[in-house]
């Protein structure tokens, strides 16, 4: 089936399989392999992107339910000159990641959260985050990163 979408500001058309994940489409078609495979099921956070400016859990959408779309990936948040999105700059400061693997959900769904949220407390931080897993950081530093992004440190 044809599928057309904006991805990374860029319009990006394509025939698909009907049963094709959105991950699946930005990972193996798109080579946007920021976006990662954890858990398959939802849980785990580390395929969320942004459809639409909402984060969302690439992984729970077929890639026909982005049809029409703007998607951003972690690849999409840099300035066109390659400097870091502020969020990847804080993380990187703060000592945000570890192993790297949820780092890039964590980014979306952090990016996410300062958009409706800009000023968050602590707690709406960890609460914003919620459903995004790390197994190394133990969260501090990434919650951290975000107050540093918000200008809360």
């Amino acid at each position: 089936m044809k599928l057309s979408l904006k991805v990374n500001g860029k319009a990006v058309e394509a025939d698909v399989d009907p049963r094709t994940l959105l991950v699946q489409f930005l990972r193996d078609h798109l080579h946007l392999t920021g976006t990662h495979v954890g858990c398959d099921t939802g849980q785990c956070g580390a395929c969320t992107i942004h459809l639409d400016g909402r984060a969302v859990k690439s992984c729970n959408l077929l890639a026909l339910q982005a049809q029409g779309t703007e998607v951003t990936t972690i690849e999409g948040l840099a300035a066109p000159n390659g400097d870091m999105h502020p969020m990847q700059a804080a993380f990187k400061e703060c000592h945000g990641l570890q192993c790297g693997f949820c780092t890039p959900g964590m980014v979306m769904s952090a990016t996410a959260l300062l958009k409706d949220n800009p000023k968050p407390t602590e707690e709406q931080i960890r609460a914003g985050l919620d459903g995004n897993f790390c197994r190394c950081t133990g969260y501090h530093n990434i919650v951290k990163a975000v107050q540093t992004c918000a200008g809360g440190r």
